[in-house]
Formats: structure tokens, sequence, C-alpha cells
């Protein structure tokens, strides 16, 4: 390493000529890029994306986002294409060839085996009169002037390029989509991505236990209500519509203020008007209104009737945050 250069020196100049070369993209977009963006949207088929070394690389998350995101993509290696894998493209497929230089011995045996089949096809290049990109129907340019490799020979700057390119696609097409959160859901059920997009309270408070005492309930038969449902909290209900909370905070409270508690009841320790959610609600909004308000559980109600609680313990276990 050079040792006139800090770790952190390398580290700024790579991000900067990174973020500088991704800037200069913006004015490389052409009416080939609405094109291409609309013929796929239109197609009837999928969309095949292919590349080599680094480019394949990139080429498989580019088709993860795509199918992420609603257009169904499938990665092609270019060196197997020419091995058999060819038959994964079908007729009305639109065909991504990704390649920096654009003249890869595996693209120029390729492209024209596609372009027999008749499959419109779209380069990502960062030469855009290379053969690849004189052979295409649409050409998206990832030209950077160099690679942040101080060697100028390491895919780095270039690859970046390449998926800003491929997230731009995705991006324009899931807007034309209309592609909505819920939409994103389906795609993404599992971990707690897909878990903040789905999940709601009553999907929780349903498994939960069902703590709840009246107003008139005395002070021990509280404690143990609270105990046994190891929830630390209790609804105090009156014709199953919540009047008020108690938590163990409030038992803790109760019994540091005195020795004569005996004759107590819920309502005398209770907090009237406690937080509390709809069934329905989202879990990742139910855990919004707790960090707001600083407490661990909320009351759940369903038709205006006492239905629960969800605690702060159950968006920790299920992944919420």
């Amino acid at each position: 390493m050079n040792s006139e250069k800090s770790i952190l020196q390398i580290a700024k100049q790579t991000i900067e000529a990174e973020s500088k070369a991704i800037f200069n993209l913006s004015n490389l977009i052409t009416s080939d890029f609405e094109e291409a963006v609309k013929l796929i949207y239109n197609s009837k088929g999928r969309v095949i994306i292919t590349g080599i070394g680094k480019s394949a690389i990139i080429a498989n998350k580019i088709v993860a986002t795509l199918n992420s995101t609603g257009t169904p993509a499938i990665f092609m290696h270019a060196g197997d294409a020419i091995h058999g894998d060819l038959g994964l493209i079908l007729k009305d497929d639109v065909v991504i060839c990704i390649s920096k230089s654009g003249n890869t011995p595996e693209i120029k045996v390729l492209v024209p085996l596609i372009k027999s089949a008749k499959n419109k096809m779209i380069a990502i290049t960062g030469n855009k009169d290379s053969y690849l990109g004189q052979q295409v129907d649409y050409v998206l340019n990832a030209y950077v002037e160099k690679e942040a490799c101080p060697n100028n020979l390491a895919p780095t700057t270039s690859t970046t390029a390449q998926l800003v390119i491929g997230d731009a696609l995705a991006v324009c097409l899931l807007e034309m989509r209309g592609f909505s959160s819920n939409d994103f859901a389906k795609y993404h059920p599992g971990g707690s991505l897909g878990k903040k997009l789905y999940l709601r309270v009553q999907d929780i408070s349903s498994v939960n236990e069902k703590p709840k005492v009246f107003a008139d309930t005395n002070v021990k038969d509280v404690i143990v209500e609270i105990s046994e449902k190891r929830l630390g909290v209790t609804a105090v209900v009156e014709n199953e519509v919540i009047i008020g909370i108690i938590t163990d905070g409030d038992i803790r409270r109760m019994l540091s203020n005195g020795d004569n508690f005996s004759s107590l009841t819920a309502k005398d320790i209770m907090s009237a008007d406690p937080k509390r959610v709809a069934n329905d609600t989202m879990a990742v909004d139910a855990l919004d209104i707790m960090e707001v308000n600083e407490i661990t559980q909320l009351l759940v109600e369903e038709n205006g009737k006492y239905a629960g609680v969800v605690h702060l313990h159950d968006l920790i276990k299920e992944g919420i945050i």
C-alpha cells in the first residue's frame, strides 16, 4: 500500500470516484432507455439477463430486483448459454446483455444466436460503439471514465454503473405497474421486511393471553391476573369496553406508597383512557405508537370491544424491530 495514503483516504477516494461516475450516468440516458422500459413493460414474456465475469454477478442482482418488484426475470450465464442454456429463452422474452467492453468472445458468439431467434435485445455496456452496442435494439450507456482500482483494471466503478442502470430500469417499471407496498409484501413474505408490510396487530394479539379485570376487582385479584397472563398488564373493562389499564409498574407504585391496599380495587389504581389500537392496525404502526409514548404494551380493540394485548416483546420476536 502507498505509505503516503491512509486507508481512510483510499476509501474516500474510491467512494468519490464511483459517485462521480454514477452522477454522470444521468447525462448518458437517452430515448433508448425509455424505449427499453416500454419494451419490457409491454412484453408478454420475461426478461432474460446475461453476462460473464463480474457482469454476470451484477446480472444476478438485477434479476433479483426485477423479480421482487413485479417484473419476471431469469439469469442466464453467457458462457453456459452457448453450451445449451439458450433453451431458457422463449419466444416473447426480452434479453438484456451486460458487458463493459461489449466485445468479449462469449458475447460475440451469443448475440447472433439470440438475434436469429428474433428476440428483442437490450445492452447495458460501457462502450456503445462496441460489437454488442451495434447489434442490439437498444443501448443503455453505462460508460465510466475509469475504474476506482488504481490500476484501472478491477471492475469496480463499471459494475456499480451497471447496477445503477439496472435499478433505474426496475424503478421505472415499478412505477409504470403501480407496484404498491401491498404488492411488495406479496413478494417478500419472509423476514422482517415482509412482516413490516403485512403483519397486523391481530396476528400477534390473537395468540396472547387476554388479561382483564373489572372496575371493582380487588387488588389481590388484579395482581394474580397480571401474573398469570404474563404480559405485565391487564385491561380494566366494563361490558367488554376498555375503561382503563393497570401495568406491573402501577402495582409497584401502589406497593411503595403504603401497606394498606387490601381495600383498593382496580378502579383506584388504573390509568383511565389508555393507549389502544384497532386489531387491524399494522404491527409496525403499533411499534411507532409505543416508541412515541414510551410504553411497552398496547391494548387492542375490535369494533370498539376489548380484544387483547400486543407487547413490545412480541414485535421484537417477530423481527419488526
